[in-house]
């Protein structure tokens, strides 16, 4: 009879000492689901801290969501998180949703208020009957469980934010609501990290504010989102990916090498957590951890 063996992980060399978490999305359609379980199953060895799943603008997506967290559960080992916005629903609403993740066994929300329903740059105006910020979510999900809640923060403050000091007493109104962790907005240009994380600790902002990586899949598609978000693309940034649309061997060798360059220099100035948007593609952020030292090892299982 043959050895059977089990993936774990061999953290060695740069890798002591690291964490790493995952963002996946629910899927559109049954025809994509595959995708992003592929990219769970490969990712899965690397034993994240934590693997995130999105939920769409309004509960667009709460169903699939649920479904993807609940999967999550009964077939693999990872630690998951649920996430949540309330823009566009009453409490009720998202109350049942957080009592939906406490009764699935998910003990951990991403609390997010959620875009305003016109998009990035209209006015926000909260549900009638709903939560009005996300300190006030926060609030809300403690009341109901005891849950670990991450929460977002914005290396180039919330679009919405009129400036630093707006956006870091945002920031501090969820950590007392109950926040426990912070993720940032994606960036590519780490200075804007570094000050920002400066000027957190400067207020006395003590929880861990994870360093958002966005491996570029797609540079027309990642500009387009950045735009979207208020996220700065580089002129170097994008003076890398110039004259490759027709070459997606070459764009994805250049994506690796930003990516890279992005972490060993985070790496370098003691950053020892990063959270990984993999888009449902595991290929760019898998050959990241690889670098940071972090991969799987074959361990003989007993027969």
């Amino acid at each position: 009879m043959s050895e059977g063996f089990e993936s774990r992980p061999s953290r060695n060399g740069t890798s002591d000492g690291l964490r790493v978490s995952f963002e996946f999305f629910p899927p559109k359609s049954e025809d994509v689901e595959p995708v992003l379980w592929e990219s769970i199953q490969r990712l899965a060895p690397l034993d994240p801290d934590f693997v995130t799943v999105t939920y769409g603008a309004g509960g667009s997506t709460r169903e699939r969501t649920l479904f993807t967290l609940a999967r999550l559960a009964h077939e693999t080992n990872l630690r998951s998180a649920g996430h949540l916005t309330c823009v566009g629903a009453s409490r009720d609403d998202v109350d049942q949703v957080v009592r939906s993740y406490k009764n699935a066994g998910i003990h951990h929300i991403v609390a997010l208020r959620g875009d305003p329903q016109g998009g990035v740059g209209e006015r926000y105006v909260p549900h009638p009957d709903g939560y009005a910020t996300t300190a006030d979510l926060i609030r809300g999900i403690r009341a109901i469980g005891d849950f670990e809640i991450s929460v977002s923060a914005y290396p180039e403050k919330h679009p919405e934010s009129a400036n630093f000091d707006v956006d870091l007493d945002v920031l501090q109104a969820k950590i007392d609501a109950g926040a426990t962790r912070a993720i940032t907005q994606f960036f590519f240009d780490n200075d804007l990290y570094y000050r920002y994380l400066d000027r957190a600790r400067a207020r006395g902002i003590s929880i861990p504010i994870l360093p958002g990586i966005l491996p570029v899949q797609n540079f027309h598609q990642t500009a387009n989102f950045a735009a979207k978000t208020g996220a700065t693309i580089p002129v170097w940034l994008a003076s890398r990916f110039e004259g490759l649309d027709h070459d997606p061997v070459t764009r994805r060798l250049i994506a690796a090498s930003v990516a890279a360059e992005q972490v060993f220099d985070l790496l370098d100035h003691g950053i020892s957590d990063f959270h990984f948007y993999t888009m449902n593609r595991a290929e760019l952020t898998y050959a990241i951890c690889h670098l940071l030292g972090i991969r799987p090892k074959l361990v003989k299982r007993a027969a």
